[in-house]
């Protein structure tokens, strides 16, 4: 699966196995899953931002509720916990990936993207040693999150470490989140409520933006 809609590589040799079949189809629902949300996600940021946290661990909803937290409208253990789940749904499935199809989970996700080589060389130099402390830091690194699970599945680590090691990460950025809406109180709350009086319009245009990307990709496949 490509990041910028180019054809990506098969992983497997011959025809896929059910496992292929199972583990490519929850990656593709993935996709279209946050694809569903960026329309909901500015009528919820402000009306219901923990619901956002839980359904995709929005950075916007965890500064809304560790602003809420601060003001005394929500409570800041809920605002940690909630989104955990959010951050983590699907990614065990791309450490999956790295288990089933080894190094060439990597061309799978990246596809024939013009960076595809030197991301390829910047995970397998790192993978080996430091998969564990790329996942610590999985949202202060520049690799993108998928080809650093997959890191995790192809060098062998179990999915319970993988697991802590996630949580880990996921904690760390909750706690930058929740920590700047606290800091920020009372305006981030109100900023996020006039962006839910908005959503409609901010989703609408979200929408136009998703069709004209995928207008432009076609036609960049059209005229190759």
């Amino acid at each position: 699966m490509s990041t910028d809609g180019a054809a990506a590589p098969l992983p497997w040799d011959g025809h896929p196995e059910r496992a292929d079949k199972i583990l490519v189809g929850g990656i593709l629902f993935a996709g279209l899953y946050m694809l569903a949300l960026i329309p909901l996600t500015p009528a919820l940021v402000g009306s219901h931002p923990v619901i956002l946290e839980l359904l995709k661990g929005s950075m916007s909803a965890i500064i809304t509720m560790g602003a809420m937290a601060r003001i005394g409208e929500a409570s800041l253990l809920v605002a940690i916990v909630a989104a955990i789940p959010g951050l983590m749904w699907f990614d065990w499935l791309y450490w999956w990936a790295g288990r089933r199809w080894g190094t060439r989970a990597i061309a799978f996700f990246v596809g024939n993207h013009p960076k595809a080589a030197k991301r390829t060389r910047q995970i397998e130099k790192w993978a080996e040693r430091y998969t564990w402390l790329l996942i610590i830091i999985i949202y202060f690194q520049p690799i993108p999150n998928p080809l650093v699970y997959a890191a995790a599945g192809w060098t062998g680590m179990k999915l319970r470490n993988f697991l802590v090691l996630d949580l880990i990460g996921s904690l760390l950025w909750i706690a930058l989140a929740v920590s700047l809406g606290y800091a920020i109180g009372q305006d981030a709350v109100d900023v996020a409520k006039a962006v839910s009086r908005y959503a409609l319009y901010i989703s609408l245009g979200l929408i136009a933006l998703i069709i004209a990307r995928q207008w432009w990709v076609a036609q960049r496949r059209s005229s190759r």
